[in-house]
């Protein structure tokens, strides 16, 4: 048995694929979905949703959202989700260097938590294209 799942943007569904098994980014640290998992809804954090199909592990950058999984079914609703295969990999080296940066000059709150933000997205879009 597999689970089926969609990964839904807002202006787009990204993906609806199968998959063997399932790793979600949670705000409460990854979460494995396998087939018959109990019904569930849970927000998910920035960073990599991980899927096990045909043997083979793919990684996708999520940008935070929410997972409802439901008899097999896998909805993922997301603010963003990118593949490693449109990635570019000095850019998101680049982008990796800059959002640490950006965390060491912050001098006030709201610079500390923007660039806490800008360094997760670009940890995860880091991971998923290397």
């Amino acid at each position: 048995m597999t689970i089926k799942f969609s990964i839904i943007t807002p202006d787009r569904v990204f993906l609806n694929n199968e998959a063997d098994e399932i790793i979600l980014p949670t705000n409460t640290g990854q979460m494995g979905i396998l087939t018959g998992h109990a019904p569930l809804i849970t927000a998910l954090d920035v960073g990599v949703l991980l899927f096990r199909s045909n043997k083979k592990w793919i990684s996708l950058a999520l940008m935070g959202g929410f997972a409802l999984i439901q008899e097999n079914n896998l909805t993922v609703l997301v603010n963003e989700a990118e593949s490693g295969n449109t990635i570019n990999y000095d850019g998101a080296l680049g982008a990796l260097e800059n959002a640490r940066q950006q965390l060491v000059q912050a001098t006030n709150q709201k610079e500390k938590v923007s660039a806490q933000f800008s360094l997760k997205r670009a940890q995860a879009r880091f991971q998923v294209v290397k």
